[in-house]
């Protein structure tokens, strides 16, 4: 019997202090969540702790054609700096690659950095790799990203002496461009991608200006994206490849050291 009393009491305790929890719960407003402001807050200040980024420009590209790309690593919290080609890159190929290994020094003594990415676009994947493996680069670079860069070279160069007008109308990077230059056969001895440096590589079916396309990857262990077999529908020229939102999140994930997984719908 007192048992029973015992029970009946709880119960009605229960039924009157359940309701009354939940009407201060519902009273009590809701923490808003910040979740996202505080993951795009950490992922800035991971950037501005990592590595320093140089933009390498490439054949004919002057400083401001980068900026649209230097702007998004900037706003994801990069420190970056473009670096255009001497003579915007129509000399050797080689030439400007010691005046980036000479570059690289000077953003490592400003920023205190034992290290920097590089983002080369066109001709400056080339100019990059050549300072990565001949020049100690191999020591000073942690990630390589390559944008539509003809590691290869291109049946493009090799059109203009089919036209008749010269070898690269005397132009000597494009010279070295060409498939089978002595250039490229010298660059692409041996490894592919020496050192420590992570190694990848962006290209694009719709790239007008290196064909073949496949030309553009990297082999022993580099990673290796082509847009289109992430995004069927994403149409991206030469050019477009630093414009180009998609390519962008290739781009930023290198540089962050995560899996790649373009984002199809970034703009």
């Amino acid at each position: 019997m007192l048992l029973r009393t015992i029970l009946a009491a709880t119960t009605v305790a229960t039924v009157l202090l359940v309701p009354a929890a939940a009407q201060a719960a519902a009273a009590e407003p809701a923490a808003p969540s910040n979740t996202a402001t505080v993951t795009a807050a950490a992922q800035r200040a991971a950037a501005a702790a990592a590595d320093p980024v140089i933009v390498v420009g490439g054949l004919s590209g002057i400083s401001i054609a980068y900026e649209p790309i230097a702007a998004r690593l900037r706003a994801d919290g990069y420190r970056v700096s473009i670096f255009q080609l001497p003579n915007l890159g129509l000399g050797d190929i080689r030439e400007s690659a010691r005046a980036l290994s000479t570059y690289v020094d000077q953003v490592r003594a400003a920023t205190g950095a034992a290290r920097v990415d590089l983002v080369g676009h066109s001709e400056g994947g080339l100019v990059s790799r050549w300072y990565v493996k001949y020049l100690g680069g191999a020591a000073t670079v942690d990630q390589y990203v390559s944008l539509g860069s003809p590691q290869y070279g291109t049946y493009v160069a090799n059109l203009v002496a089919f036209l008749g007008l010269g070898s690269c109308a005397g132009v000597i990077a494009c010279q070295q461009m060409s498939i089978g230059s002595s250039f490229l056969a010298d660059l692409n001895a041996g490894d592919d991608t020496p050192g420590p440096v992570r190694w990848a590589t962006v290209r694009t079916w719709q790239d007008e200006l290196v064909r073949p396309v496949d030309n553009a990857l990297l082999a022993d262990g580099a990673t290796n994206v082509l847009v289109q077999a992430w995004c069927p529908l994403r149409v991206v020229g030469h050019l477009g490849l630093v414009l180009d939102g998609t390519t962008y999140t290739v781009v930023r994930q290198v540089l962050a050291g995560a899996p790649v997984r373009p984002d199809c719908f970034a703009v």
